[in-house]
């Protein structure tokens, strides 16, 4: 970032002027005692007022009557007001008291404001394994050859034979305390950071949202254009990267085999004899429940989605029945002018009502079809000069066989080309092959067709010659 874009989020960012405001350490201290350190969501104006008046009477009861001397109704106010944007005031549907909560800017700010304290322990071993282990993932799951992928595992599997055999011997190898504090802060600092996401999260999809909405808003194309548009903007909404990253963080926390494992890990964890001294370990059993409210609004947002759009839709159509009634109610009214005093000439040419006569007598009558005499004459065939294999030569492409193909590539990868299916299962069949598989991507809702970008294939012919195709590329996702 350069000098310009600094100075620009420093006039424009909330989360900046939220630093730079007066009454920063009022608002700072009130967005942690409401949201933040009880981890709610979603709270009514009536019941945030109440917790604000009491901030504001311990703060006048040791700074002063005249300290924030205006009421807590007008502080809200004005933190939720489009220049200030620290708090978001929306209604939900069926009741009718505004709802607030915590911006994605504002919440940056009380994290890093409660990291300025400086923290007793610092937690690095768990850092570090942490990140070794994305890299060995991120450098396994990416790896395409399958000897390399053997050969990992391979040793993975060496790994284990080893420990379990130690393990048998009676040689355990138990984590000291202070590895287990460090891995329980990185545990603690890691799903406070997830919950802090999922405020940001949702205000991507509502940016998306609201774009969308703004395009329908100034469309002056046609319907079916429109409409075109409104299936794609969602189909980008729920395809894009926050889509289906958010969709995959939605679908392993609501799978019952996955919660039933994290449940019993978390019940185990507040059971280590390291961590009985700490006060915050029992904290570590309702983790998931924290994040379950936070993911169920997110995700009631991204459902809301294609119902404002539908909305938007029905307005336009509204809109344009509408301007066909005037454009009637001005023929009439244009027609009711004339009425008395018609122009003189043709001013208006209609055309008139034709029917359409078929006289029975026009109908050609029956003629019984001729019958060709064909001299016709049996002769045998001669079975040495027949080559009956023709009838074996044909060949028959397999569609399961294709798609397995597809699956297999899309276990290790979220996306792949129809190029990356033929270097891992090269074409054996060519063309038809190829129209196969584009079959395959047509019926399949997981496949696109890019018709922007091309892609070379190529397969050897039975005599060694080879053949290549240009063809547009195609691109297989795995199912969510």
């Amino acid at each position: 970032m350069d000098y310009y874009a600094i100075n620009s989020l420093r006039e424009n960012h909330a989360g900046w002027s939220l630093l730079r405001a007066q009454n920063a350490p009022l608002a700072l201290a009130f967005f942690m005692a409401a949201f933040t350190e009880p981890n709610n969501r979603n709270i009514a104006r009536q019941a945030l007022i109440d917790t604000l008046d009491d901030v504001l009477f311990g703060l006048r009861d040791s700074l002063g009557e005249d300290k924030f001397p205006r009421p807590a109704a007008e502080y809200l106010d004005e933190w939720a007001a489009p220049e200030r944007s620290w708090l978001r005031k929306y209604y939900v549907p069926g009741q009718d008291e505004p709802v607030y909560d915590l911006t994605a800017a504002a919440e940056d700010v009380v994290r890093w404001v409660e990291n300025l304290r400086g923290r007793d322990f610092v937690a690095t071993q768990s850092r570090l394994t942490s990140i070794f282990q994305l890299l060995q993932t991120l450098v396994q799951q990416s790896e395409t050859d399958p000897d390399v992928r053997l050969d990992e595992l391979q040793k993975q599997r060496d790994a284990i034979d080893v420990e379990m055999q130690q393990i048998r011997e009676g040689h355990i190898k138990v984590m000291s305390t202070p590895e287990a504090l460090d891995h329980f802060q990185q545990l603690t600092d890691t799903a406070r950071d997830l919950l802090a996401d999922f405020r940001e999260v949702e205000q991507n999809f509502r940016r998306l949202d609201r774009r969308v909405r703004e395009q329908i808003a100034t469309w002056e194309g046609s319907q079916g254009e429109l409409l075109e548009t409104i299936f794609s903007n969602q189909q980008g909404i729920s395809s894009s990267t926050q889509g289906r990253t958010f969709q995959g963080f939605w679908d392993y926390l609501m799978s019952p085999r996955l919660r039933t494992e994290l449940t019993s890990l978390l019940e185990r964890a507040t059971q280590i004899e390291a961590l009985s001294s700490l006060e915050n370990v029992d904290a570590l059993t309702s983790m998931h429940q924290d994040w379950l409210p936070a993911v169920e609004q997110t995700q009631s947002t991204v459902r809301q989605l294609s119902q404002q759009m539908r909305r938007l839709l029905d307005d336009k159509v509204f809109l344009e029945n509408k301007r066909i009634m005037q454009l009637i109610r001005r023929i009439e009214g244009d027609a009711l002018a004339v009425r008395n005093t018609p122009p003189s000439g043709t001013f208006l040419e209609v055309p008139a009502q034709t029917i359409e006569v078929a006289l029975p007598f026009e109908r050609p009558l029956y003629e019984p079809s001729s019958r060709v005499m064909v001299d016709d004459e049996i002769l045998s065939a001669d079975d040495t000069d027949v080559d009956p294999g023709a009838l074996f030569e044909q060949f028959y492409v397999d569609n399961e066989r294709l798609r397995g193909n597809i699956d297999t590539v899309l276990t290790d990868a979220e996306q792949a080309t129809l190029a990356d299916v033929t270097d891992a299962f090269p074409l054996t069949q060519g063309l038809a092959e190829i129209v196969a598989y584009f079959q395959l991507a047509t019926d399949s809702p997981w496949a696109t067709i890019n018709s922007d970008h091309t892609q070379q294939l190529s397969w050897a012919m039975p005599d060694g010659s080879l053949r290549e195709a240009t063809i547009e590329q195609i691109i297989f996702v795995r199912p969510s």
